[in-house]
C-alpha cells in the first residue's frame, strides 16, 4: 500500500530520527492498520501531483486534501478528518495591516504566495486578489522562505500549518493572520483515492466513522496541537 503526502507540519513531516509522521500520517497508518494493511509505503511528493499520482496508480492514498467541487470530479474521497480555517503567514511588521484576504487585495503593491493548485488560490481571487499579485510555489516550505525574505508580503495556506511550520523554530519575525470566517469558513480535509477505488474508500470510511471524535483520536490529534475544538468540527 503507497500513500502520498507533502511536507506540511503538523500534518506530514519528517521527525528528527528519520521517519514520516504527523497527524494524517498517523491517522492513516491507524486507519489502514485496522483494516489489515500493516504495510504501508508513505511516498513524500509535491502538492500538484497528488491526484495525478491517484490516476497513474503511483499511490493508492493521499494525506488529507480540501474535498473540492472540483477534486472531487477526478478522486474519491473520504469522511472529514479535520476542518480547519486558512491563515496568512506574513512578516511580523506588516501584521497590523492586513486582517485577510480582502486586505492584500486592498493595499497596493502586496504579492500573495499560494501552493500551485492549492484552495487558497481560488478564495483569495473570489475576494479580490488580482491575478498579479499572486506568486505561485511547488512547496511549502519554498513559499515560507519567500515570506522570511520578504520577497512576498503574505502566504496563504491552512492556518494549523503556519503554526506548524512556527513551532519549528527556524522562522524569525514571522506571526500568523487569521483569515476571518465572514471571508471564509473553515474546510474539510479527507483522504483522496482513485475514481475506482471504491472498495478502499467504503472500508476506511467504516473506521473513521467510529475512530474520528473518540478518545484515542482526540489524544493522537493532541499530540500535534490540535484541540477538542478542532476535532469537533468533524465529529
Amino acid at each position: 500500500m503507497r500513500v502520498a503526502y507533502l511536507i506540511e507540519p503538523p500534518f506530514n513531516y519528517i521527525a528528527d530520527a528519520g521517519a514520516v509522521t504527523g497527524c494524517d500520517i498517523e491517522v492513516a497508518r491507524y486507519v489502514l492498520g485496522k483494516i489489515g494493511i500493516n504495510e504501508v509505503e508513505f511516498i513524500e511528493t509535491e502538492f500538484a501531483q497528488l491526484l495525478p499520482g491517484l490516476a497513474r496508480d503511483d499511490w493508492q492514498m493521499t494525506t488529507g486534501l480540501f474535498a473540492s467541487p472540483d477534486r472531487q470530479s477526478i478522486a474519491l474521497f473520504s469522511r472529514p478528518i479535520w476542518a480547519l480555517p486558512d491563515g496568512l503567514l506574513v512578516q511580523t511588521k506588516d501584521a497590523p495591516r492586513l486582517t485577510g484576504y480582502r486586505s492584500v487585495a486592498s493595499v497596493g503593491g502586496l504579492t500573495l504566495a499560494v501552493i500551485r493548485d492549492q484552495v487558497q488560490h481560488m478564495t483569495a481571487l473570489e475576494l479580490g486578489v488580482t491575478p498579479d499579485q499572486f506568486r505561485v510555489f511547488e512547496t511549502y516550505s519554498d513559499a515560507a522562505q519567500a515570506v522570511q525574505d520578504g520577497t512576498v508580503s503574505a502566504f496563504a495556506s491552512v492556518a494549523r500549518a503556519h503554526q506548524g511550520f512556527l513551532q519549528l523554530g527556524k522562522a524569525i519575525g514571522l506571526e500568523i493572520v487569521d483569515v476571518p470566517t465572514h471571508e471564509k469558513t473553515p474546510a474539510s480535509g479527507c483522504f483522496a483515492f482513485a475514481r475506482a477505488a471504491t472498495d478502499l474508500r467504503g472500508r476506511v470510511d467504516q473506521v473513521l466513522n467510529t475512530f474520528i471524535g473518540g478518545s484515542n483520536h482526540r489524544r493522537m490529534m493532541k499530540a500535534f496541537g490540535f484541540l477538542d475544538s478542532d476535532v469537533d468540527r468533524v465529529v
